[in-house]
């Protein structure tokens, strides 16, 4: 094997591995304040449901909107699985989304919305400290 398709492959793992690190799957209470709003970095919460076809078209591209940004986190939540975050956060409809820095929420959407609308919020959020 050369040692180009070598480095590809390292180069190819290192950058999967950053952006899976920053998309993240709620899995209890204590992990969402740890992960959102104790968070450093600005934080896009997806709240998902499995059975929630416009859920499988917004996630995946919210997913590539965001993986270009080094400072912005993707949280994954499913309302099925969360009816306390769900309630805390008045979650009507699903896919719904909140953006939040510093422990607050800056902005949201309900629904399915087109990339301008998802690079808005992403653009609300992307500036370094």
């Amino acid at each position: 094997m050369s040692i180009f398709r070598v480095c590809k492959q390292v180069s190819r793992l290192f950058s999967t591995t950053a952006h899976l690190r920053r998309l993240i799957t709620i899995k209890d209470d204590d992990e969402f304040i740890a992960k959102v709003m104790n968070s450093d970095n600005p934080v896009i919460v997806n709240f998902h449901a499995e059975w929630c076809e416009p859920c499988h078209i917004l996630t995946p591209k919210m997913k590539e909107l965001i993986e270009p940004k080094d400072n912005i986190d993707l949280v994954i939540v499913d309302v099925e699985n969360h009816a306390e975050l769900v309630h805390t956060f008045e979650v009507k409809a699903v896919p719904a989304v909140i953006a939040v820095r510093n422990g607050l929420v800056v902005d949201k959407f309900i629904g399915l919305v087109d990339a301008n609308m998802i690079e808005s919020l992403i653009n609300k959020l992307d500036f370094k400290k």
